[in-house]
This record gives C-alpha cells, sequence and structure tokens, in this order.
C-alpha cells in the first residue's frame, strides 16, 4: 500500500501493479480497493493498475464531502503523483458514478461503468423510502440487506470476501447520498445532466442487472456515444461473476481506443 494526500487534506490510500497503460480501478460504496483482487493480476499482464481506496473507504482518510467530484479527485491525485499517463477509469457501482465525474472533470481515455445507472430517478425513490432507517442504528442492517439482495450468482465465497471487505460507516455513506436525499428530483435529474453532459470520452456500461429498456437510448443521449451492455442475471458483481469476460472486454475496449 502507498498513499497520497489531496488538496483538501485527505489521505489516500492506493495499491499500483504491473507496468503498461494505465487503468484506475474504483470500489462501489462502503467497499475498497480490495474488492477488485481478483483482477488485478491478470489486467496488470498487459496494464500498470492502481487501485484505489476513496476517501471515507477502506484505508484512505475520512473528509467533509463526499460528492463524486472530490472521489474523482481521489483517484485523480493518485494517478497525479505516480506521473502516470492518462487512464482508462473502470468503476464499480458507486466506482461508477466517481469515473463519469473523472471523464468530465479530468483527462481520461475511456469510462468502463460497471453496474451503476447514472439516471438516479428510481435510486433516489429507493434511497427516501429507506432514509428513516439509514439515519437510525438500524444502518448497517439496512446496508448488509440493500447488498445482500444484489449479489445474485457471486459465488458464496466471493460475497464472503466482499462482506468483509465493508466499511459500512454511516456518515460516509449518507454523505455520499447527499444529492439523493437532499435534493428534488429536477434539481438531481439537472445534477445528472451536467455530469454526464460534459464526458466526451468513450463510455461503456456494463450490467448484471438490467436497467430498463429505456436506459441505454437514454444513456445514448446523455453521453453521446455511450455503450450499454447487459449482461443477463449476473446480479451487481457481473465482473466477479464472469472475470474473463470482463478481462477480454477490457482488452477489445482498450483496442477500440486505438
Amino acid at each position: 500500500m502507498a498513499t497520497t494526500t489531496t488538496d483538501d487534506g485527505v489521505e489516500i490510500a492506493y495499491d499500483v501493479t504491473g507496468a503498461g497503460p494505465t487503468l484506475v480501478l474504483v470500489h462501489g460504496i462502503t467497499e475498497s480497493r480490495r474488492a477488485w483482487d481478483p483482477l488485478v493480476t491478470p489486467l496488470a499482464e498487459q496494464h500498470t493498475v492502481v487501485a484505489v481506496d476513496v476517501r471515507g473507504h477502506g484505508e484512505s482518510g475520512t473528509a467533509a464531502t463526499y460528492d463524486a467530484a472530490a472521489m474523482a479527485g481521489d483517484a485523480a491525485a493518485v494517478v497525479g503523483a505516480l506521473g502516470l499517463d492518462p487512464p482508462i477509469v473502470i468503476g464499480h457501482s458507486m466506482g461508477g458514478i466517481v469515473a463519469t465525474a473523472y471523464a468530465g472533470r479530468r483527462r481520461c481515455r475511456g469510462v468502463m461503468n460497471v453496474d451503476q445507472s447514472i439516471n438516479l430517478a428510481d435510486f433516489q425513490a429507493l434511497v427516501l423510502g429507506a432514509e428513516p432507517m439509514l439515519r437510525s442504528d438500524a444502518f448497517g442492517d439496512v446496508i448488509a440487506a440493500l447488498f445482500d439482495s444484489m449479489s445474485g450468482p457471486l459465488p458464496a465465497e466471493e460475497v464472503a470476501r466482499i462482506g468483509a471487505l465493508r466499511r459500512p460507516e454511516q456518515g460516509v455513506v449518507l454523505g455520499v447520498w447527499a444529492p439523493l436525499l437532499e435534493l428534488e428530483p429536477t434539481e438531481l435529474g439537472e445534477l445528472v445532466t451536467v455530469l454526464a453532459g460534459v464526458v466526451r470520452v468513450p463510455y461503456l456500461a456494463i450490467h448484471g442487472i438490467d436497467p430498463g429498456p429505456d436506459y441505454g437510448r437514454w444513456l445514448g443521449h446523455a453521453i453521446p456515444g455511450a455503450r450499454l451492455e447487459v449482461w443477463e442475471d449476473s446480479g451487481h458483481y457481473p465482473h466477479l461473476v464472469h472475470q474473463e469476460r470482463f478481462l477480454e472486454r477490457v482488452a477489445v475496449f482498450e483496442r477500440s481506443l486505438a
């Protein structure tokens, strides 16, 4: 493990492995860079792989704010500290939002968003419905139930491994989800439009949970040229359920950038 410090004073933990074109890996909410462990070694055969713990997660420090731009800045601080070329940013779940924010504000070669819809209206309704429990002593149980419901065909040993990595800190989760809890739906929609509208790099969304029949069209309008793939019945972790398929998809995506 190595660390660097962001402009706002947050210590960010990361690992760097391999050599070649840069990939930045960003984990999901309450998880850590260790969630990517099964994929790091094979990816590092052809790449410089940078796995980052964003603020409030894993071994990184806590912060005053947890918005997507700040977390994208965490990843960018690591890339800058290492003096690396613009990366492909691969984000899972919350990390997909972070990767999208990175592409809108920082130089990168492309984005792979794993199972994170950026049309947040439905997810906002879910979070608002659970808000009283999220703010109560039942917080940990709510988070555990949420992720248990999405594991799909992920092998039991992987479910246990990911579960052991989680750091479900109430203040961090509420901070990350603050836009969902505090903004009116129209305001949230405007925020998403701004987030997506400035992305100008190749963008691939891979979903193991079908985001709905209209999402591909919506995504292509929000981010011109963005592509959607639905890996049927793969749950929230399609990259871990179908590891070889995911590794090949990274390779194909990278070749398409040449």
